[in-house]
């Protein structure tokens, strides 16, 4: 080339070399020119790449390392949760994001069966491996019961972490099968019954004893301090399996309908506490569990389930308790909509339970109480100002009662608690305000209820509240000396109703069951008082009225109680008369008051010491209640026969035609009931006893019933004789039974 260059200038004239030599030299640097700026280009475009994957990166950890001014309490708990999102590359970002963008082939191609369980913020590196191992075995290992054996004797003699994680895969296997999965990604497969017993039987059994042995955990010497597994060198390594086993326990849990089953798994969990507090997925999953429990559950379910509630709460009140104290009212509240002698019990169970978990921490109590007090004068402000049918019905139900008798309770317990004492006046309120909101005779159960959880709070907080005011309204506004309309041989349980049926206050029960409550609210709000140096002073208004309740009361069932109250009341007066004027201290002194209080309290006073036996016997009558047997029952009385009615039956029969004798049949007993009617007492009369209404709203149901039976024995034509017999009645059954029509 170069000679053929020379040759080719040799032969070139002047003028045509000098425009080959100015071409060459353009074009050497044009090429100069494009190397260069090929050059400066790529150096620029890789350095405005890797400005950008620094960029993002640096960005990245500068927002976290602000994060740590702005929220310093979620930047510690990214450091004890994540602290791969914290300590990370700058280059892994921005590959990440760009592989997020494009899609690249693999080297190899390889199939990925993560399972969902072990996916969690810990142990990533362990579940890939757990993953790896697990899509070697492919074949799917039937579960027998001679594994199960074998795998019970090798966790009694040396617990391993293969052997561990060989019973956990088991494990997790047995409780797909329970919500119709068939485990098809789980290594073993359990078929029969009999297995997935022993399995579950042998987990429960063995598997928490063979985690300790394994992690090396020894219980400390004091029981309050908890020994978390995660402070074990061991905990890491079996993390991934620990995780996955305790996801099964509530999963097992949740598929659960038989009782004795239920209660085993859940003292199972409540061994396994520490663990899931370590794990704080598996344990919000289980706190949802034994929620449901808690609510809905057995009576035994409930308890373990509450026990472990506590339990949880107790060791790690920051993360749990608000939460938890959150979602337990709101399950008290709905299972308060209906209130029955067999629903109580549970009602009162979560109520103290309930209390129990409240006593955990003041300072979450006082704002949980002041949320849901304010909330309960609002519907009560509202059904003030309103007055309307819809805004009283939503302070007069069983929930908004329940939820006045709970904060009466919770306070009452709680009581030497400066935090919560500002709250005793707002709720004193509250109930008063309750009260008076209807104040008919009708509401006088729900009075009672008011009345009740006042003087709760009144004898555990040593504040005066007066409460008798609305129980002796009552004694004034009910006229004991009239004649009840109607008989009942059901009395009344006022400890599962609030309101009364217009048919109700025509009873008898309805006056008998009145004396005895009355009875009980005035002699447990002056036992609480009983001790106080001023029981004499807030005796006498109560003394007095219940004197001329005396005198005017006819009856004498009703005013053998008062009278005896009324004897207990004076006698306790008395008494505290009588060693106040032996003081040497004067009515300013609080502190030389409150230690005779004390004094008074220990030795014990007449009302107190009669109070302790009566209360005995109350409970015993109000087990009787609730269970729904009658008082009746246990009184054996006697059936009563009436030899002369049927002798007069048969002679009135005598007297029709023997042609129609089956209707003047039914006439003779429409006579001589009428007849009966009009002799004889309300307390003697058999046919009146078995015309009885129920305790329901229907008034009208049993008036139709009675006027079908009338109708159905009513007679045919009948003999001028008879008709004159009729006639002379002014008083007859239907009359005398159609006493509902106002409703």
């Amino acid at each position: 080339m170069a000679a053929k260059q020379k040759r080719k200038l040799e032969d070139l004239s002047m003028d045509e070399f000098l425009l080959t030599a100015l071409d060459s030299a353009g074009e050497d640097d044009s090429e100069d020119e494009t190397k260069k700026q090929n050059g400066l280009d790529k150096k620029t475009s890789a350095a405005f790449e890797t400005d950008d994957k620094k960029g993002k990166a640096s960005q990245h950890k500068e927002q976290l390392s602000r994060l740590k001014n702005k929220d310093p309490e979620f930047y510690k708990f990214l450091q004890a949760n994540d602290q791969t999102l914290l300590n990370f590359d700058d280059t892994d970002s921005s590959e990440d994001e760009d592989e997020k963008k494009y899609h690249k082939l693999p080297s190899k191609l390889e199939a990925d069966d993560s399972d969902d369980e072990d996916d969690d913020d810990e142990g990533g590196a362990e579940g890939s491996k757990a993953s790896k191992k697990s899509k070697k075995g492919v074949e799917i290992i039937k579960v027998t019961d001679k594994m199960v054996e074998e795998w019970k004797d090798a966790m009694k003699k040396e617990p391993t972490p293969r052997l561990f994680r060989e019973v956990t895969q088991a494990f997790k296997a047995a409780v797909a099968t329970t919500k119709g999965e068939g485990g098809a990604q789980c290594r073993y497969k359990v078929a029969d019954s009999s297995v997935f017993n022993s399995l579950v039987i042998f987990c429960i059994r063995d598997v928490y004893v063979a985690l300790q042995r394994m992690l090396n955990l020894k219980p400390e010497k004091d029981q309050k301090k908890l020994v978390l597994p995660s402070s074990s060198p061991k905990w890491q390594k079996n993390q991934v399996d620990i995780k996955m086993y305790l996801s099964g326990v509530v999963q097992l849990l949740s598929c659960l309908t038989e009782a004795t089953v239920i209660s085993a798994v859940l003292r199972h969990a409540n061994q396994l506490a520490p663990y899931y507090l370590c794990l704080p997925k598996q344990c919000r999953h289980l706190v949802k569990q034994l929620m449901k429990q808690w609510s809905t559950g057995e009576e035994t379910s409930r308890v373990l389930a509450f026990l472990a509630l506590n339990k949880i709460c107790r060791h790690k009140q920051d993360t749990y308790l608000n939460p938890i104290l959150k979602q337990m009212y709101i399950s008290y509240v709905q299972n308060c909509k209906f209130t029955s002698p067999n629903v109580l019990p549970m009602i009162n169970f979560m109520q103290r339970t309930l209390t129990e978990m409240y006593s955990l921490d003041t300072q979450a109590t006082y704002q949980h109480a002041f949320i849901y007090i304010r909330q309960l004068a609002i519907h009560l402000r509202n059904a003030m100002t309103m007055k309307k049918k819809e805004t009283y019905q939503s302070v007069y139900n069983w929930q908004y009662i329940h939820c006045l008798s709970l904060w009466c309770r919770v306070l009452s317990t709680l009581h030497p608690s400066d935090v919560l004492q500002p709250l005793i006046y707002p709720l004193c309120q509250v109930i008063i305000g309750t009260v008076k909101l209807v104040p008919t005779s009708r509401y006088y159960p729900l009075r009672m209820h008011c009345c009740k959880a006042l003087t709760l709070l009144s004898g555990s907080t040593n504040t005066f509240v007066p409460v008798l005011p609305f129980i002796l309204e009552i004694v004034q506004q009910v006229d004991f000396n009239k004649k009840p309309a109607r008989m009942s041989k059901k009395p009344i349980n006022f400890a599962v109703i609030l309101k009364l049926s217009k048919v109700n206050l025509m009873e008898k029960a309805y006056k008998d069951g009145l004396i005895d409550q009355l009875y009980d609210l005035i002699l447990e709000y002056f036992h609480t008082q009983a001790t106080s140096i001023g029981f004499p002073e807030i005796a006498l208004p109560t003394a007095i009225q219940l004197k001329a309740f005396l005198k005017e009361c006819k009856v004498a069932n009703y005013c053998k109680p008062v009278r005896q109250l009324l004897e207990k009341v004076q006698e306790n007066s008395s008494y505290i008369t009588a060693r106040r004027q032996k003081a040497a201290f004067g009515v300013a002194d609080a502190t030389a008051v409150t230690a005779w209080e004390k004094q008074m309290k220990e030795e014990g006073t007449p009302l107190t010491k009669y109070y302790t036996q009566w209360k005995k016997l109350r409970v015993k009558e109000i087990q009787l209640e609730i269970s729904g047997k009658d008082r009746m029952e246990d009184l054996e009385l006697p059936e009563i026969k009436r030899k002369k009615t049927e002798e007069k039956k048969v002679e009135d029969k005598k007297g029709f035609s023997d042609s129609d004798s089956d209707a003047e049949e039914d006439d003779g007993k429409l006579k001589i009931r009428g007849k009966k009617d009009r002799r004889g007492s309300d307390d003697d009369d058999d046919d009146d006893l078995q015309g009885l209404y129920d305790m329901s709203d229907d008034d009208e149901g049993g008036d139709s019933d009675d006027d079908e039976e009338l109708a159905t024995t009513a007679p045919e034509p009948l003999t001028a004789a008879a008709l004159i017999k009729l006639a002379e009645g002014d008083e007859d059954v239907v009359e005398d039974l159609q006493l509902s029509d106002d409703d």
